[in-house]
């Protein structure tokens, strides 16, 4: 794990769940797997404390842990589950356009709790729409409990691992941590449930006081509340399927950009149709036939049997292989290759190189001149320093000041091969070529570093105007008291100018500083999901 990663981790703890969360988890991610009793030692908390910060781990699945040979229990940091806190708004935004408004707070109560039982869910995102429709509407508990079921059964949400019932004598010792697993046909199954019910506004003060007490007195005396039907099964979000779906939306845009858009419509609906049933790491989509695929198209699109046939025979010819020909049956069965790094050559969309923010990212580094012999290297190969000066139309002096530049850079690497056995340089060839795994890595490694400066700068500007943004705190509050009574507008409008102007524009500024600096966050996190995509699939491929 880089210097890089391990600082964006522990921001990313710190900003999500304090400083006691944080220091135990950059403990576990600086050392590797620890038992309890060294934890607390090495970040000297007491041993509450490093539990709690422990189970808010584990809830969040951003820590594992596992029973040793001897009886002992090991937890192990997920740094890269960690890393996926930054993507939470890409997910949460991508639910809203899928499935709505349901589709989104229920994301959101899942990723915001780790994870949840679907009566739990359903009725916190029922109270929650509740709380924003008009006065007398309501959330029915059916329409969220749908709209769960979607979710589900599109596999954008799981069921966690449960420990398995198996018959134990009274007499053995119980396990010192549970071993949790779950079938993989039972993880998308949602459990018959008959939520009756609507969501519920918020209470005043004293009801709520009042409702406490109640619960309180309640506990007290004995009582029980009811036991929810689907107790004990819990769901999560499978990010996996939502890098799937980011993953065959950036195909479908290559699509498109490579040849138009009644093609990449073509490849959408093959996506679509498949998105269930091919695996996370798989190559190639299951086999389709062109019947199925043109009777799953689009109503609007209005092309015939034949036409639908010759954008396929053009995708499989493409020497880009997005589609692929896998036999004859059903009037032809096709595949989409998945692969970010696949079978086609490392320049073409949707590799890394061709996303919209590398190419520009080497020119500001570089200048437009090294980002030239940079793509001339990726499309030629290899290359002498002369033949490099003569296909990028660039003065000698110059062509190798850039080279070794980007050669220091880890962006290009000089390969040697010699005519003769002495390696003697006379009679030596130095070729320059991408080593493109090694590039993405690099990329990769600053694009840690930038968010990393972004959230830095984020908490510093927040931390200079904490009393201001206080004062407006207490000023909304005030107002929204005094609305909730029936205030008059003079009364309203003394209380507003608490705030002068000068104070105002401050917080506009503060303001607009901090939504560029979380639409930079996002715009970075893009860049290192195709770089994350790509060397993971590189490194897959056989």
């Amino acid at each position: 794990m880089t210097q890089a990663e391990l600082r964006l981790c522990s921001l990313l703890l710190q900003e999500h769940f304090g400083e006691i969360v944080e220091k135990v988890g950059n403990s576990l991610l600086r050392t590797g797997p620890r038992p309890l009793r060294l934890l607390v030692g090495d970040t000297g908390l007491l041993p509450d404390q490093v539990k709690k910060a422990l189970c808010v781990l584990i809830q969040h699945n951003l820590v594992r842990f596992e029973v040793q040979p001897r009886g002992s229990v090991e937890y192990e940091a997920r740094s890269e589950r960690i890393l996926r806190i930054l993507r939470y708004p890409r997910y949460i935004y991508t639910a809203k356009t899928l499935y709505g408004d349901p589709g989104e707070l229920l994301v959101e109560e899942l990723l915001l709790h780790g994870h949840l039982t679907m009566s739990c869910a359903v009725a916190r995102v029922a109270d929650r729409l509740t709380e924003t429709m008009e006065d007398g509407k309501t959330m029915d508990y059916s329409e969220v409990s749908s709209t769960f079921v979607r979710l589900a059964d599109t596999h954008f949400i799981q069921r966690c691992p449960m420990v398995p019932e198996s018959p134990r004598s009274a007499k053995a010792p119980p396990p010192p941590a549970p071993a949790l697993a779950i079938a993989e046909k039972d993880m998308y199954v949602v459990p018959r449930l008959s939520l009756v019910g609507k969501g519920k506004r918020r209470h005043s003060c004293d009801e709520e006081e009042e409702g406490e007490h109640k619960a309180k007195r309640q506990k007290q005396e004995g009582g029980t509340s009811e036991i929810p039907p689907d107790d004990g099964i819990y769901w999560q979000v499978n990010l996996e399927r939502f890098h799937q779906h980011f993953r065959d939306q950036a195909l479908v845009s290559a699509v498109a950009s490579r040849m138009d858009q009644t093609s990449s419509e073509v490849v959408r609906t093959m996506l679509r149709m498949s998105e269930v049933t091919t695996a996370s790491g798989a190559s190639h989509t299951q086999p389709l036939s062109s019947n199925e695929i043109f009777r799953s198209l689009p109503a609007g699109y209005n092309i015939g049997k034949q036409v639908l046939d010759q954008y396929l025979a053009l995708l499989a010819d493409d020497p880009l292989e997005f589609v692929g020909k896998s036999g004859d049956s059903g009037g032809g069965t096709y595949t989409v290759s998945i692969l970010w790094g696949g079978t086609r050559p490392s320049w073409a969309p949707p590799g890394p190189f061709q996303h919209p923010s590398l190419i520009p990212l080497l020119l500001h580094r570089f200048g437009s001149r090294c980002a030239r012999i940079f793509r001339l290297l990726l499309r030629k190969k290899h290359l002498e320093q002369k033949q490099v000066e003569d296909f990028a139309m660039i003065p000698a002096k110059e062509a190798k000041d850039m080279l070794y530049r980007m050669l220091s850079e880890n962006l290009v690497s000089l390969q040697e091969i010699p005519k003769t056995p002495d390696h003697a340089p006379s009679r030596t060839f130095y070729l320059y070529t991408v080593n493109v795994m090694a590039a993405a890595r690099m990329l990769l490694h600053r694009c840690y570093k930038s968010v990393a400066n972004l959230m830095e700068r984020r908490q510093h500007e927040m931390r200079e105007n904490k009393r201001l943004l206080e004062k407006s705190q207490r000023v909304e509050a005030i107002l929204a008291s005094m609305q909730a009574t029936g205030a008059e507008a003079a009364q309203l409008h003394e209380v507003e100018e608490m705030i002068t102007g000068p104070e105002r524009q401050q917080l506009e500024t503060l303001k607009r500083n901090v939504n560029k600096i979380d639409a930079s966050e996002n715009q970075v996190d893009e860049t290192i999901f195709v770089l994350e995509s790509f060397i993971k699939s590189t490194v897959k491929r056989p």
